[in-house]
């Protein structure tokens, strides 16, 4: 960590732009989880607190360049005043007159979101103008947003090249701080556990992790590719087929370099892609034409706790099954408890965002880990080795 973070920044009587990342699943205009906003309530309150007046921009959704009511911030600012206690003005765009007119009105105490960011689409094209109108509106800037840390725009990036001092906020400090030690310096054994439905999107992090890791561990829908490369019959489970010498290749590195890759030796199969279809617990060698396995099985659960039982760093990324159907998620759910057990007795466990995030949620266990990461692309990009851009452009220490 050789970068700002906001305990270095004189905060009193400036305007701080703060990158959040309030890209918050929502339906029908209500919020159904509220985590990333919770999550930044500390840098927010900081601000507040030390006597600056935080001005907040992020984006939502995909608007595609073009101002949609669906997509507008508005309900955020509304869910963000009540988990705060305090008023959250917003204004209607995030540039412009009108937002220039609001903030030179702004005083101590005051909180402001700033309009989607996406609606302009100089964002995500990293416009070197735009970013400069928004630098405009702040004397500093703190990226708290680490679920955008990996795209180059004009809030994560752009912005930096026009501002004094630009500092990590406490949440990004905390992923950089969880992600950096599971990739620098992990306590031993360390275990991975890679999940979810295709190779294709974790392919650079298994390779990383190869380099690093004790144990990988590999279950969830692509394990049938793996299967396929092995030469077994998979029924219609999930197979990306275009992968499959890829996944051979990842099996004879495994060998060569003597690496502990372990894979699900039974599943859970269905005769159809439905909660409440026929099932069975087969072996792995033998699944049944027309069925599909949908979870991993008894007796894998019990060789990957019991694996996961020595480790004392675990980094888990993916589900085992399909855990949204409650009688496929019991590999998921038995990893997500496994962890909080290892947490108990003292293992750094690190659960990547997206799916794994939802699961372990599901699991009701998300507060018993060391961390669960608020980034899906941007945390598998740090355990990829990759460096984020929106991290990288923050002031040098």
């Amino acid at each position: 960590m050789n970068i700002l973070t906001i305990d270095d920044l004189k905060l009193e009587g400036k305007r701080v732009l703060v990158r959040v990342d309030f890209n918050v699943p929502m339906e029908k205009g209500a919020i159904t989880d509220d985590k990333r906003i919770v999550e930044s309530l500390p840098t927010i309150k900081k601000i507040l607190k030390e006597g600056g007046i935080p001005i907040l921009m992020s984006h939502f959704g995909r608007p595609k360049g073009k101002r949609m009511a669906e997509f507008s911030l508005k309900p955020v600012a509304d869910a963000l005043a009540k988990l705060l206690g305090q008023q959250v003005l917003f204004a209607s765009d995030c540039v412009g007159p009108e937002v220039q007119a609001m903030v030179a009105g702004l005083k101590r105490g005051d909180c402001l979101l700033l309009e989607n960011l996406r609606f302009h689409p100089e964002e995500e094209a990293n416009d070197p103008a735009f970013s400069k109108e928004l630098a405009s509106l702040g004397d500093l800037y703190v990226n708290d947003a680490f679920g955008s840390a990996h795209r180059a725009h004009a809030s994560t990036e752009g912005i930096t090249k026009f501002m004094k001092s630009s500092a990590a906020g406490y949440l990004m400090e905390k992923e950089l701080k969880f992600l950096g030690r599971a990739v620098g310096d992990p306590a031993r054994p360390y275990v991975a556990i890679i999940g979810g439905a295709k190779i294709s999107g974790k392919i650079d992090v298994m390779h990383n992790l190869m380099n690093k890791v004790d144990t990988l561990m590999i279950g969830g829908g692509m394990m049938f590719t793996f299967y396929k490369a092995q030469g077994l019959e998979i029924g219609n489970s999930l197979l990306e087929a275009d992968k499959v010498s890829l996944a051979s290749s990842l099996l004879k590195e495994a060998a060569e370099r003597k690496i502990k890759l372990m894979l699900p030796v039974d599943t859970v199969v269905a005769e159809s892609f439905s909660n409440d279809a026929s099932r069975a617990v087969v072996s792995v060698k033998h699944i049944p034409a027309g069925w599909s396995g949908l979870d991993i099985g008894p007796e894998s659960i019990r060789l990957f706790t019991g694996e996961l039982d020595r480790a004392k760093t675990i980094v888990w990324n993916g589900p085992m099954g399909v855990f949204e159907m409650p009688n496929f998620c019991h590999g998921t759910v038995a990893i997500a408890e496994k962890m909080a057990e290892r947490t108990r007795h003292g293992a750094v466990t690190i659960v990547g965002g997206g799916d794994s995030a939802a699961a372990i949620a599901k699991a009701g266990l998300e507060h018993a880990v060391s961390h669960v990461s608020t980034g899906g692309g941007a945390s598998l990009e740090f355990l990829e080795g990759k460096v984020l851009p929106g991290v990288a452009a923050l002031t040098a220490r």
